[in-house]
């Protein structure tokens, strides 16, 4: 019993709209090159569809995912800061 309770996975999906499918694929660009730090124990993911950023983390362990959330929610907040400050993108 204890060694399928260790197997189990923790999951988070989260979803952030945003005005535009532009502004949702400038979030994506600027927050996936940040890799986590650790080998093992967490993945995440994120993807774009239309103006909706979605990030899916997947962890063996409650306090990696905490600790991994908790950084990209710093880094989106930022984008998000930045974005505003500049106003709407251009088309390009």
């Amino acid at each position: 019993m204890a060694a399928e309770e260790s197997s189990r996975m923790l999951e988070l999906c989260l979803d952030v709209p945003f005005p535009s499918a532009r502004e949702a694929s400038i979030a994506l660009q600027s927050l996936s090159p940040d890799r986590e730090p650790r080998r093992g124990g967490i993945r995440k993911q994120l993807s774009v569809t239309e103006k909706t950023l979605s990030v899916r983390w997947s962890a063996d362990e409650a306090r990696i995912l905490r600790v991994s959330v908790s950084s990209f929610l710093d880094h989106l907040s930022l984008v998000l800061e930045t974005m505003e400050m500049f106003g709407p993108p251009g088309d390009v």
